[in-house]
């Protein structure tokens, strides 16, 4: 297996080489009115029709996309309509028999392809099974990143060697050398084959972020990795400064979003997570709050199966501790640095 160093040396040189605050919410919505992984005003129409089994919002929504290079969008909302075929699929049949070498189904199907192997015993094999799928996305697509993300999951599931993999995101990045959803799938996979790796993931992690433009999601990466680290206890070796510091990335990622949005709600999610799980109360219950009432799966189904229920009870326990014992505005808790430049993965 390739060395920790020898693949996160091929992560950051393949993507390098490619080359007004929000309005805030009095307090937080009513349990009653929250939603869970509730759709954007673009992608809800679609769903609605595709469960009733029409095809045509859903392939205009993704035509948008593809022409305007709305990547991130176009990412997620092909994840979430594979969902809805999933368990209604004669709407992307009949989208299939009508234009069967539409860029945008395929890309769905592609999506569905590897979504339906991924919880199989057999998901390597199933994988392989769905190359076909998922090459014919990628064939057609163009400049478009998202069905080598696709590549990308699909590698990551059938335990790709590092060459093959290299070049999948070779081709992922010089697409688009910020695609969150291409990074998130090469920091998954350096996490499967350097278990324990967790400084070496947050080096990948915030060099990505630190290359990335303002704004970019992919700034968001590094809270990813901590995730992930605070998910494995703590990340071994892991310094406490470099976790709060991407906590505060996150944040000032999250202040150049509306409050009560649903497109930054999974971000606002997860840093709530990690700052409960770095003891931020106070910063936790404000990202909660502006969330409003858009809940998302991740992270809470990572510790319950009633995801919604979890997000409730800490925002509940949050907003208890925090009037319990306030914060006052200003009150010290430094702020970590993060324009600085990532330390190497050996130290």
């Amino acid at each position: 297996m390739v060395g920790t160093m020898a693949l996160l040396r091929m992560l950051l040189s393949g993507a390098r080489k490619r080359g007004k605050p929000p309005r805030l919410a009095a307090g937080p919505s009513a349990e009653d009115e929250v939603l869970l992984d509730a759709p954007d005003d673009r992608l809800a129409p679609a769903l609605i029709a595709a469960a009733h089994g029409g095809y045509a919002p859903a392939a205009e929504l993704l035509a948008a996309t593809r022409e305007s290079a709305e990547w991130e969008h176009r990412d997620r909302y092909a994840a979430r309509l594979a969902v809805i075929a999933r368990s209604r699929p004669e709407w992307l049949r009949a989208w299939y028999a009508a234009a069967p070498h539409d860029p945008d189904a395929l890309l769905v199907g592609a999506r569905l392809a590897v979504d339906r192997c991924w919880e199989s015993p057999a998901r390597a094999e199933l994988l392989r099974q769905a190359d076909p799928a998922i090459t014919a996305a990628a064939d057609s697509g163009g400049p478009d990143p998202v069905p080598w993300r696709i590549a990308l999951d699909g590698a990551l599931g059938r335990g790709t060697g590092p060459a093959e993999f290299e070049r999948l995101w070779g081709e992922a990045v010089r697409r688009c050398p910020h695609h969150y959803g291409s990074h998130v799938a090469a920091l998954e996979y350096l996490a499967a084959t350097s278990p324990g790796a967790h400084r070496a993931c947050l080096d990948f992690a915030e060099t990505a972020a630190q290359d990335a433009p303002e704004g970019a999601l992919v700034r968001a990466l590094p809270l990813r990795a901590a995730f992930a680290c605070l998910a494995a206890g703590g990340g071994p070796g892991v310094e406490p400064a470099r976790l709060h510091a991407a906590a505060d990335l996150a944040i000032a990622l999250s202040s150049a979003h509306p409050a009560a949005d649903p497109w930054p709600a999974e971000l606002r999610n997860l840093l709530a997570y990690v700052l409960v799980r770095l003891g931020r109360r106070a910063d936790a219950l404000e990202q909660l709050r502006l969330t409003g009432p858009y809940a998302t799966s991740f992270p809470w189904e990572r510790e319950a199966d009633d995801p919604l229920g979890r997000f409730l009870d800490v925002r509940r326990d949050m907003g208890a501790a925090v009037a319990r014992a306030p914060v006052p505005a200003g009150s010290g808790r430094p702020r970590y640095g993060h324009g600085r430049r990532v330390r190497s993965a050996d130290h």
